[in-house]
């Protein structure tokens, strides 16, 4: 099936040290983007840039509000460090460091009615992954390919880390995205999705077998 560019980028999916965190901490800022002459949408893309031999669309980060940029915070946790936690309220990933701090990104997650939350682990990683549209997708949407190989279009983006539990994929992945407009806002199929360079750096730092906590909140127990 052919899937054109437009219509791809508009589709929801279904190490290093970790020492080696940004070693500032940044607050939170009202976003004001900068003025760009051309589409909404275009605005957040730069030039393109290389990965395993495969060239994509940077992110222009000053169109990214500061709040969801990658970043080293304060964070109180009782998680092991190395775990990943998703507030999906408030739309950040955050990887548990030492001290009660922690990486932070931002992230995009599931919509009203396909969210997910409790515990996983990281159960397989994929670099430039292929995606195969779950059997409900491809009933709410008849559209979509049956299966789509690994590259700039395709909805997953440079890399994917898969959430299972005993031993049974949850159907549920991290993974970047081709809308980095999208970071900060209800919008998936239920998956977590990042910004390309996001997902890059955190593949590079969370081996499989990692454990994962999705929350709805971030006070919440599971």
């Amino acid at each position: 099936m052919l899937v054109s560019r437009r219509n791809i980028l508009r589709i929801g999916a279904g190490g290093a040290s970790l020492l080696a965190a940004p070693a500032v901490f940044a607050a939170k800022a009202k976003h004001d983007p900068p003025k760009h002459s051309g589409s909404a949408e275009e605005s957040y893309y730069g030039p393109e840039v290389e990965d395993r031999g495969v060239m994509y669309r940077s992110t222009r980060m000053e169109y990214i509000d500061p709040q969801f940029r990658r970043q080293l915070v304060k964070y109180k946790h009782k998680e092991p460090v190395g775990s990943i936690v998703i507030d999906t309220a408030a739309h950040y990933l955050y990887i548990t460091f030492e001290n009660n701090t922690a990486l932070r990104y931002g992230v995009g997650v599931g919509r009203e009615g396909f969210q997910w939350f409790g515990r996983a682990q990281i159960g397989r990683k994929a670099e430039w992954p292929r995606w195969v549209p779950p059997d409900e997708m491809r009933l709410r949407q008849p559209n979509l390919p049956v299966m789509m190989e690994g590259g700039p279009l395709n909805p997953l983006g440079p890399r994917a880390l898969y959430l299972y539990r005993d031993g049974r994929d949850l159907i549920y992945r991290l993974h970047g995205t081709t809308e980095p407009w999208s970071i900060g806002t209800d919008v998936s199929s239920g998956c977590i999705r990042l910004l390309p360079e996001d997902i890059i750096d955190l593949y590079r730092r969370i081996p499989v077998g990692t454990r994962v906590l999705v929350l709805k909140h971030l006070g919440d127990t599971v």
